[in-house]
């Protein structure tokens, strides 16, 4: 009987852009077998994708239903399930920031945040079934699940881990994985984006948002036993054009900054360590079938398919934006997010039901384009060691 193929699941982090990983997740559920449990032995995710990824572990003995009602959930979210965002909440904020900081914190305590996520912790009780997780372990549905979280006093990238008894935590270089029983509080801190969400305390430690360290977010698939890893991104990865020739630059405002510091957190490492993997699979093929020795022994080609966004989210973002509730709208008109660059902020935070039905979309759309990879990936037919977008596969194949 051949070897099980290992495949694992990595979403990373994308605030309301996660509503795109529903749409991958979509596709896949239309091509497995009706009432198939999770094809994924290993699922791990950071920051908003950390939620999907719990959410869909918890109840893997039936994959098209899990992704069913995730879909429901996404397609009617609204910013305030997310964050308070009514007027009076926006003013006290806005007031706080302004007295700490004309103040210097003299009888102001410091605000932690630019928003109040209380409301989010709430759905995630009443919804998330970490139970389940268990379940799903014990009934052979699940190797593992992932959440990885950023430690500030420690500066390490910790990844809690729930899954088989027999797998083992790790150290390395500021990063370590730790086997736990996964818990709301851990979803909270691996979204705890920096300065827009409140840090979390778990057990004598704070934690942010899990893209903040996490240099190397393929390493705890690869640490988990993983095959062949599905990886979906929420960044269009076509550069922007060029500015004319002589043309006067705009200063970058606020929102651009935060929009651009947003995008590097979520998206960088994933892409530098897919380039990393992509050099380490051509060497092994250069390699062939000579023995590995030494700290060589155990190195294996992984294969990886990669889907991401064929669409610019700024774009998408710009035409929903007027179904954020009004004082979060006239926040982010102050913090300069009225522009066409100030959309990369926006679509982090546009938790309105318009446009993560539109990323749902784009996202079956994307993956259905890639339907006959997707086939051999879930299916365990033989694959090449990386699939994606062309313009995506040139600049990780170089």
């Amino acid at each position: 009987m051949p070897e099980r193929i290992r495949k694992a699941l990595i979403l990373p982090g994308a605030g309301a852009r996660g509503a795109y990983q529903i749409g991958v997740l979509k596709a896949i559920a239309g091509i497995l077998p009706e009432r198939e449990p999770n094809p994924f032995s290993v699922i791990c995710g950071t920051s908003a994708g950390s939620i999907n990824a719990v959410v869909l572990a918890g109840r893997a003995s039936n994959f098209e239903r899990a992704v069913a009602d995730m879909e429901h959930v996404w397609s009617n979210f609204s910013a305030s399930q997310v964050y308070r965002s009514d007027d009076w909440t926006m003013l006290k904020t806005s007031l706080h920031w302004l007295a700490a900081a004309m103040f210097g914190g003299l009888g102001v305590r410091n605000p932690s945040s630019l928003l109040d996520n209380a409301p989010l912790r709430e759905m995630l009780e009443q919804n998330v079934r970490f139970d389940g997780i268990r379940r799903s372990i014990e009934q052979g549905h699940l190797d593992a699940v992932a959440v990885t979280a950023s430690a500030y006093s420690t500066a390490r990238s910790v990844t809690f881990f729930q899954g088989r008894p027999e797998l083992a935590s790790w150290t390395r270089v500021r990063r370590i994985g730790r086997a736990t029983r996964l818990t709301v509080d851990h979803l909270m801190a691996s979204s705890a984006v920096p300065f827009v969400f409140p840090p979390v305390q778990i057990g004598g430690e704070y934690y942010g948002d899990g893209s903040m360290r996490h240099r190397e977010p393929l390493s705890p698939a690869i640490h988990l036993g993983a095959d062949r890893m599905l990886v979906v991104g929420v960044r269009d990865e076509r550069p922007d054009s060029e500015p004319p020739v002589g043309s006067k630059p705009q200063r970058p405002t606020f929102a651009h900054v935060a929009g651009y510091m947003l995008d590097t957190l979520f998206m960088d490492g994933l892409y530098t360590d897919l380039e990393h993997l992509s050099r380490m699979n051509r060497l092994l093929e250069q390699i062939g079938d000579r023995p590995l020795t030494g700290p060589l022994a155990g190195l294996r080609p992984l294969h990886t398919l990669v889907i991401v966004p064929r669409q610019d989210l700024r774009s998408v973002a710009a035409e929903f934006v007027h179904e954020l509730p009004r004082g979060v709208r006239l926040l982010l008109r102050g913090l300069g997010a009225g522009s066409h660059s100030g959309m990369q902020l926006v679509s982090y935070l546009l938790f309105e039901s318009g446009f993560t039905r539109a990323l749902i979309d784009m996202g079956y759309r994307d993956a259905m384009e890639m339907e006959d990879e997707l086939r051999a990936f879930v299916f365990d037919q033989p694959m090449s060691t990386l699939y994606a977008p062309a313009h995506l596969k040139f600049a990780l194949d170089r």
